[in-house]
């Protein structure tokens, strides 16, 4: 049984032997990439960072970018379509790409500044 609802999924962020964070994706931000990333969970990445107020994962996920922005904060998830990443902002930042909101971090946050050269990001369902 799935968690979660039409307009919301409930999804878990593992840093592989670090930690898990609880993740929201949300439909009505960006309803085509939000189902193009629930369509290809179970998604497994490398972990970077850009400065310290920037998480993303490499993906393999095509999706064009919808109601694009520049401006996030913190807690804040993105998707860049130009290189397939899903962005997590530790801040109140701007991007210095166009990218689509498509959620939210609900818990555990602050983990992610651990991120170090070689970890591996894991997004599954909740529940599951």
């Amino acid at each position: 049984m799935s968690v979660g609802s039409v307009s919301k999924q409930d999804l878990i962020l593992t840093l592989k032997g670090k930690t898990s964070l609880n993740l929201e994706l949300k439909r009505h931000l960006a309803p085509k990439t939000v189902g193009t990333i629930m369509r290809s969970i179970p998604i497994e990445g490398n972990a970077h960072m850009i400065g310290s107020s920037i998480a993303f994962m490499d993906t393999t996920i095509r999706a064009g970018g919808e109601k694009l922005r520049i401006q996030f904060k913190k807690g804040d998830i993105g998707f860049l379509a130009s290189n397939s990443s899903i962005c997590f902002f530790m801040d109140d930042v701007p991007s210095m790409k166009p990218m689509t909101l498509i959620g939210k971090i609900m818990s555990n946050l602050e983990s992610l500044k651990d991120v170090k050269p070689g970890d591996i990001f894991t997004i599954t369902q909740a529940g599951t």
